[in-house]
């Protein structure tokens, strides 16, 4: 095989597909996983390299096993995407604590599960890039996302250190955080999930998002087929930037989260500064 082998997770829908077919387009073999491989292979299309395999990131089993085919097709895995994601929105109170976990266990522990699978291959390789789709509520809390920021904090976190780890085995990450894009993330019943307590100091304002929430499905700006192609793009440059901040209205919110930063160091610098211990 000489061509780079490129493994991305969720190519049953949304933005695992478009960047199935982008890598596929720039001349990679692709490895396309979901829960359903016939849903994945009905979306991303056949070709000679293309492989389509089950694989449920929660699942360690199954992780496992999709990482075998992946060997025993190409013999080498270049190109790690971590797509595979869900939302589980509400207030945090609001949000149960079998919800708040299942959140952490499919967009935190689930990516740790499948780049856990990969890494041996990729160190045996002395090479390899992991690239993992955290989200503009990785770096921004906001209203009503308690639960899947907390769990793409969590996955900032994670990817900022494990670099470190990887370097000297030319192993390079990249984080990547979009903004709002057109996938299906906002669907109900598919990436979606609503709270399943009902707390009445909530309920107006539960109710009100909820709605502003459904009627932005399908309008948001970002094209994630430009999305795919430029991630293509960076993974095929052979120089990752640790991170990506994806879309126009994610790098505004995170320059005036900067600057909101910036303002409270400022704030407080000398009675921060005054906590070191006062040597005699």
């Amino acid at each position: 095989m000489t061509k780079k082998v490129l493994l991305v997770t969720g190519a049953g829908r949304g933005l695992g597909v478009d960047i199935a077919k982008a890598a596929l387009a720039a001349g990679y073999a692709v490895v396309a996983t979901g829960r359903n491989p016939e849903n994945v292979e009905k979306a991303v299309g056949v070709a000679g390299d293309l492989l389509t395999v089950r694989l449920d990131i929660t699942d360690p089993a199954s992780v496992r096993a999709a990482v075998d085919a992946a060997v025993a097709r190409f013999g080498r895995i270049d190109v790690l995407v971590n797509n595979a994601g869900n939302f589980y929105a509400g207030y945090f109170e609001n949000i149960s604590p079998e919800q708040f976990r299942a959140q952490m266990e499919t967009n935190f522990f689930g990516p740790l599960n499948v780049t856990r699978a990969v890494l041996p291959v990729m160190r045996a390789q002395r090479g390899g890039q992991v690239i993992t789709i955290t989200s503009a509520a990785g770096l921004i809390g906001r209203e009503f996302c308690a639960a899947y920021a907390a769990s793409k904090f969590a996955l900032e976190g994670w990817m900022e250190s494990l670099r470190f780890d990887l370097e000297p085995y030319g192993i390079s990450t990249m984080a990547v955080e979009p903004g709002f894009f057109r996938t299906e993330l906002l669907v109900e019943g598919s990436s979606t999930i609503w709270p399943e307590l009902e707390i009445e100091d909530y309920a107006g304002r539960t109710a009100a998002t909820i709605e502003a929430w459904k009627g932005m499905n399908g309008q948001q700006g970002g094209d994630p087929a430009k999305l795919a192609r430029a991630l293509v793009t960076l993974s095929s440059s052979g120089e990752l930037p640790p991170r990506f901040v994806a879309g126009a209205d994610v790098m505004a919110g995170v320059e005036q989260n900067l600057d909101a930063i910036r303002g409270q160091v400022e704030a407080h610098r000398e009675l921060s500064a005054s906590l070191s211990y006062d040597e005699a």
